[in-house]
Formats: C-alpha cells, structure tokens, sequence
C-alpha cells in the first residue's frame, strides 16, 4: 500500500478515536460532577457508598470494565449491549466520571469555608454563592489535574480495539496482518501527538486566560 491510501485508513480509525475521545468527555464531565456531590454529601451512606463505588472503578483496569460492560449484562440478564462502540463509550464516562470526581471533590473542598459563609452573610443563595464566587476558583484549581486526565483518555481511547472497535490502532494491526508492513503501527504515533499537541496548546491558552483571577 502506498503512504496516501495508508493515511486515509487511519484517518477512517482516527475518526472513531476522536468519537471515542469526544463522548467520553461529554457525558463523564457533568457525571463526575454529580458523584462528587455524592462523595461530599452530609447523608453517610449515601457518601460512603458513591466513595466505594469511586474506589472500586479507580482500582480496576479500564480494559477489564470494558469487557465487564460488554459481556456481563450478555451472560447475566440476557439483555447484551446494543453494540460494541456503545460498551466503549459507557466504560469510559463512568470509569472517567470517577476521576474527575476526585478532581472536583479537590477542587471544590480547597476553597475556604469562610468564602461561602460571607456569601451567606451577602443573602445569597447556596447556588448563587456556587456559581459566582466559587465556581471559576475550582476551575482554575482543577485544571491542570484535569488537562491531564483529558490527554491521557486519548491515549485510552486505544483500548477500545479489545473489544473489536475500530479506532486508529485496530486500523494499524489490520493494516499489519493483511499487508505484512509495520510502519503504519508507528505511523498511528503521529496522529497522537498531534491531537495531543493541539489539546496542550488549548489548556495552555485556558491556563493563560484565567490567570487573571488570584487564587
């Protein structure tokens, strides 16, 4: 195969990589967010229940709760997930959800107490004194522990061919099998960094913006 036809396979798989990478972060996003209210929440089963269940996600391998999602409700309930990409996409939020709670939970229990107390003492409201005064200080906090999660799901969204999703680095390994040629293994390595690289230059701009406000 010449270089060009071997470009627009992978950019076929990288499409999927891309998918893989931009549900993950739609749907793990404001998921993480609600299960760090849970893990911070005064209610203690709720609390040490949500932090059993974060426990549980950070301490097994992504690749085992793809297969998990994937198979087990199959064999268990008789009701297999729709498709393949699906089981992807559900592993990875709720495996993400989970580490971007310990994100927020951080970021959020940084904030002094005293901050939401003069709120208080201002009239405002639990969620006015959330929104105006203590959200942006947890965003500047957590980004960079956030940037960093998000860099390394585009390199976990290769885990998806375990299941025989077609992403970038499935590509490759047929592209191997059927042509006997390598190089297009360490080719897909191009497509990462680049992706990468833009995704550092977009935190860095982030980081650069908000740099205005002192915490």
């Amino acid at each position: 195969m010449t270089f060009l036809e071997v470009t627009l396979r992978l950019l076929e798989g990288f499409k999927i990589t891309c998918l893989i990478f931009a549900l993950t972060l739609i749907f793990s996003l404001p998921l993480g967010l609600v299960i760090s209210f849970g893990s911070m929440s005064k209610f203690s089963p709720l609390r040490y229940l949500v932090k059993v269940f974060v426990w549980i996600i950070r301490g097994v391998p992504l690749m085992l709760q793809v297969f998990i999602v994937f198979y087990v409700p199959g064999f268990l309930f008789g009701a297999p997930v729709s498709s393949r990409f699906n089981a992807v996409i559900v592993a990875f939020a709720i495996n993400y959800a989970c580490y971007f709670s310990e994100i927020y939970r951080g970021g959020i229990e940084s904030i002094s107490h005293g901050q939401f107390e003069a709120g208080q003492v201002l009239g405002m409201t639990k969620g006015q004194i959330f929104f105006k005064v203590i959200l942006l200080q947890v965003i500047k906090r957590i980004l960079p522990p956030m940037s960093n999660e998000v860099i390394t799901l585009v390199k976990d969204s290769a885990l998806a061919r375990v299941i025989i999703v077609v992403e970038i680095l499935k590509v490759a390994e047929e592209l191997m099998s059927t042509n006997a040629i390598i190089w297009p293994l360490f080719y897909t390595g191009v497509f990462y960094l680049i992706f990468v690289g833009v995704l550092t230059l977009f935190f860095n701009y982030i980081e650069k913006k908000m740099e205005y406000f002192k915490v």
